[in-house]
């Protein structure tokens, strides 16, 4: 006897609203990654490694105790780069650069002193790309939208283009300063401070693109 399985069209429903949610719990894991790691690798290196200071800037900690919470975190920002679905194949490609760009970050360490040598010229060059890619993405490809847009659809779009802008502002301000300020002021914490700003756009950013700041009303199963 010939068993046909019934066709449940509420649990099929179902199944697919677990990957949206689970998609978007991504996107929220990788905002909350970009907000919170300028904060755990100073809290961390001072509460369990004795440190009495920031470090100059956010790479340095590579150094540090810490090292492996920075690397850990920019592995988990590239995987999911890699495994982002977005609008068409501009998008996805968009995403896997700063996936690796990311993992450049990561595996060619910068210098913790003096002048650069080419593994520390390569993490820069990363660096800059990285956030390059992620303003790009967030300016051009989150802002696009339906021909009816929703209220809070064009509210985040701001959001987009303000966390954007912000990311582009915050990268570009550190090779100035680093051309031109570094030797007046060589004990500053500015390039620290600027990539906590760009970090923490970048995290705003795909906090909202996970539907943590104004969503559209929730589908129903």
């Amino acid at each position: 006897m010939l068993l046909v399985k019934e066709y449940n069209p509420v649990k099929k429903n179902n199944e697919h609203l677990d990957k949206i949610y689970s998609y978007l719990s991504l996107r929220k894991a990788v905002g909350w990654i970009g907000i919170l790691l300028p904060a755990m690798l100073p809290l961390g290196a001072i509460l369990l490694f004795g440190e009495d200071s920031l470090r100059s800037n956010i790479s340095v900690y590579y150094y540090s105790g810490m090292r492996d919470v920075f690397v850990g975190a920019l592995c988990s920002i590239a995987l999911f780069l890699f495994f982002y679905k977005g609008y068409d194949k501009w998008d996805n490609r968009a995403a896997n650069l700063a996936g690796l760009f990311a993992l450049g970050i990561a595996f060619f360490p910068t210098v913790p002193d003096g002048p650069y040598n080419i593994t520390a010229t390569i993490h820069f060059i990363c660096a800059a790309t990285f956030f390059a890619i992620l303003a790009i993405m967030s300016i051009y490809f989150f802002t696009r939208t339906k021909p009816e847009p929703t209220r809070q659809k064009l509210i985040r779009n701001k959001i987009y283009i303000i966390c954007g802008l912000v990311m582009v502002a915050s990268a570009g301000a550190v090779p100035l300063f680093l051309l031109f300020l570094r030797q007046k002021w060589p004990d500053s914490t500015f390039v620290f401070w600027a990539e906590t700003v760009a970090l923490v756009a970048f995290g705003i950013s795909w906090l909202t693109k996970g539907g943590t700041l104004y969503p559209d009303k929730k589908i129903k199963a």
